[in-house]
């Protein structure tokens, strides 16, 4: 027992160690990269140049059929997913491999979400949920990586998977309830006097759904971002005295690595809310 316990005292050491010297590397290429950005006239720094969408191969006209930086991280965030959920378990080993563990955790995380806050009932629904949940956390994820094009940080993104779960949770709460659904906006446990009011706030709270869902996802992505790039501009400007901003990169860069993870769980968690305002509209 003491061997085990000093072996995986030993090996949460070691991972420690992994992840802080991954931590110091992304801050050491940001850091290069702000030394080599373009610094016309003292510090001038362009934290929002990061997410101009333009074309992989020259020019600058944007078309449907033109390929971007953004639908390459788009196709590398579907081929990442396709790895970890196809290649990673082909094998369906009984003892896993790290990938198949992985896939494994990630299937069994989002399933038990989608039972515990919409019901039973709201597994049929799972697929298109898990969908969402491993899109959203790589290309956050995927984001992250320095010089890459992070998706999940314009709206038009972010809004078409908000308004998409809208419509899908709203066609479906009237084929499964028919008028009924309605009875979502009627607070029948409230004073009758006060349910005409409250009526008309529940209607204004569900219609807004779509905005907060993609502003919050959005939002925070390109915030963080953002300040990153400032951080790492003020490295760049700064030279040999840029371990305080250096040191502020660490710190946000893993607060971002968590940011990322919150939100996917956030977006798919209110997600299944609204899945089960559908399902069970009655107040």
């Amino acid at each position: 027992m003491a061997s085990e316990t000093t072996n995986s005292g030993q090996g949460n050491k070691g991972n420690g160690r992994i992840i802080a010297y991954v931590l110091i590397a992304i801050a050491v290429v940001l850091f290069i990269l702000g030394v080599t950005d373009d610094y016309e006239s003292g510090l001038s720094i362009h934290p929002m140049d990061q997410f101009i969408i333009s074309p992989l191969f020259g020019g600058t006209d944007v078309h449907w059929y033109t390929v971007t930086n953004a639908t390459v991280w788009f196709g590398l965030a579907v081929a990442a997913i396709a790895a970890l959920m196809v290649l990673g378990t082909r094998g369906r080993a009984v003892v896993p491999s790290r990938g198949q563990s992985m896939a494994e955790l990630a299937y069994g995380f989002v399933r038990k979400m989608v039972e515990d806050v919409a019901g039973k009932d709201a597994l049929p629904y799972f697929p298109y949920i898990f969908t969402l949940f491993l899109f959203i956390l790589f290309a956050n994820f995927l984001g992250l990586i320095p010089g890459s094009f992070t998706t999940t940080s314009h709206i038009a993104v972010t809004a078409i998977l908000a308004f998409a779960v809208f419509f899908t949770v709203t066609i479906l709460g009237f084929v499964k309830n028919g008028a009924g659904f309605l009875s979502l906006f009627w607070v029948s446990s409230a004073p009758l006097v006060l349910r005409p009011i409250l009526a008309i706030i529940e209607i204004i709270s569900y219609f807004v759904r779509p905005v907060s869902h993609s502003i919050r996802l959005a939002g925070n992505v390109m915030a963080g971002h953002a300040v990153l790039k400032v951080f790492a501009g003020f490295a760049g400007a700064l030279g040999a005295a840029s371990v305080a901003p250096i040191i502020g990169i660490i710190a946000i860069y893993g607060l971002e690595v968590l940011v990322s993870a919150i939100q996917a769980y956030v977006f798919t968690i209110l997600t299944c809310v609204y899945l089960k305002d559908a399902l069970h509209p009655h107040h």
